[in-house]
């Protein structure tokens, strides 16, 4: 048995130090169980490296291939209506046609709406995909497109409202983790970030937006400040106290940290020279840098930012959550995630368009996109920090072409549309990613592709293929079971 206690005399008690029960580890029958957990150990050592190995050199090559260092998702939940925003139509019925004047951009080809002024003058910068298409399983409702969306995978179990049950250690997990998996950081930052708000639908919070069967390790940190979505100052309020130490606390910490070690070194060799393996503690070293060396604390500081940049991607929670991000990313962080901040099934700046979607277009969700995304764009290009990374943005479906038509068991008004999976629109910048482009094509309506459809997982699948990742390398599920990281070809002619 081995037994690692505690200082004496010291109120453990405190939450930054752990509770009592931290400071004794106890593993009992050390000798056979040191034998058995260090096998263990060495086999998953080998099978991570193996895993690793077929990431890096399976089917790779190609254009884009291993462009990308990070990726920014700015992700519309909800599900924004392609025909109102960048997939205008004309010469259509009246409740198909989008109430919003077209307008030219600085590509001919890429025609936006009205809603999208500003977004118009950078369609030299990136690439639409106006052919992003599937058929969903059963209803096609937001948690289980989102589901889809993020981890490449369906589910079997779905309500029939189209829901699905809450966040499980069973799930698929979601891209980022497993990016920061086969990518591991090599400086002293957050390697994945969530913000400002959860992946969410009703009553179901944060499906898709977790490790899943990878373990909690790899899981985001969440990045939700309080407070009103809408809040204009919600950003300016970003809490990072457990990215923080006391120096009172600090070398006490260390200290029991080495006794740990020194104990497990001591008593149970075979595990000790398993793990050596992992590097363990080269990354525990990066851990303890990362909340010592102020790097994240330094990005989160918005205030740091000059008025005018700040300005450019509007002073709103979206806004700012983009500008967030380019600083996480500047500083080392290899994913990151902007949630819309609006739920879906909520009303005003939410892009579930079931009723109303004239006025809260026109003059909420619309702008807040149009100045956040453009900003985005214009200030990574700017910084050169578009040559390696890459920005998509994306929502789980797009809008019924039929205004006031129910297309998921949704009431709608004359004034809104209802889901759909079968043809909207996805943006991509940067790693490589052609610009001034337009991959694929939507028929008259925007109701199917005409050409060079898209499925979500090809999505994904370019993702990793921009990271050097090849999207079939293995990947052992809770079950143990052999699962492809997902179940798609990269789409390489996004790549110029």
């Amino acid at each position: 048995m081995i037994i690692v206690p505690g200082q004496a005399g010291k109120d453990l008690c405190d939450p930054e130090l752990g509770t009592t029960r931290r400071d004794i580890l106890r593993v009992g029958g050390s000798g056979l169980l040191g034998l058995s957990l260090g096998s263990m150990l060495q086999l998953r050592a080998a099978s991570a490296r193996a895993s690793e190995a077929d990431a890096v050199g399976g089917k790779g090559g190609g254009p884009g291939w291993g462009k990308a260092k990070s990726i920014i998702m700015v992700y519309f939940q909800g599900g924004p209506s392609h025909l109102d925003l960048w997939d205008p139509k004309d010469n259509v019925p009246d409740n198909v046609r989008s109430v919003f004047k077209r307008i030219h951009t600085k590509v001919p080809g890429m025609d936006v709406t009205e809603v999208l002024p500003k977004l118009a003058q950078v369609t030299d910068k990136f690439t639409f995909i106006r052919s992003m298409s599937y058929t969903p399983n059963g209803l096609f409702n937001h948690t289980a497109a989102i589901y889809q969306m993020m981890t490449g995978y369906t589910t079997d179990k779905v309500s029939p409202s189209g829901q699905l049950e809450p966040p499980s250690p069973k799930d698929f997990p979601n891209f980022g983790s497993q990016i920061v998996r086969l990518r591991p950081q090599n400086v002293p930052m957050l390697p994945f970030v969530m913000l400002p708000r959860p992946l969410q639908e009703s009553g179901v919070v944060g499906k898709g937006g977790t490790a899943g069967f990878l373990g909690k390790a790899y899981d985001p940190y969440t990045l939700y400040p309080e407070g009103d979505d809408m809040d204009m100052t919600k950003m300016d309020r970003i809490k990072v106290d457990d990215l923080r130490l006391r120096p009172e606390v600090f070398a006490l910490r260390l200290q029991r940290r080495a006794k740990l070690r020194d104990a497990l070194n001591a008593g149970m060799k075979s595990i000790d020279q398993a793990v050596s393996d992992y590097k363990l503690g080269e990354y525990y070293d990066q851990a303890l840098s990362l909340v010592v060396s102020g790097r994240a604390r330094e990005a989160f500081n918005l205030q740091a930012e000059k008025a005018e940049t700040r300005d450019l991607y509007g002073r709103n929670t979206f806004g700012q959550s983009c500008l967030l991000a380019r600083r996480l990313v500047e500083a080392g962080t290899k994913v990151v995630e902007v949630v819309w901040p609006k739920v879906a099934n909520s009303d005003n700046h939410s892009w579930d368009h079931h009723v109303d979607l004239t006025n809260r277009m026109r003059d909420r969700s619309g702008p807040m996109l149009d100045q956040g995304l453009s900003g985005l764009i214009i200030d990574m290009d700017r910084r050169g920090l578009l040559a390696e990374t890459l920005v998509v943005a994306v929502g789980e479906f797009g809008r019924s072409p039929q205004k006031g038509v129910s297309t998921s068991g949704n009431g709608n008004s004359a004034d809104g549309r209802d889901h759909w999976p079968y043809c909207y629109t996805a943006v991509l910048a940067g790693a490589g990613i052609r610009r001034g482009h337009v991959h694929g094509q939507s028929d008259k309506t925007g109701s199917a592709p005409l050409s060079d459809p898209v499925h979500p997982g090809e999505l994904l699948a370019t993702i990793y293929h921009a990271f050097g990742i090849d999207p079939a390398t293995i990947v052992l599920n809770h079950l143990n079971q052999p699962r492809e990281l997902v179940k798609a070809e990269a789409v390489t002619r996004l790549f110029g």
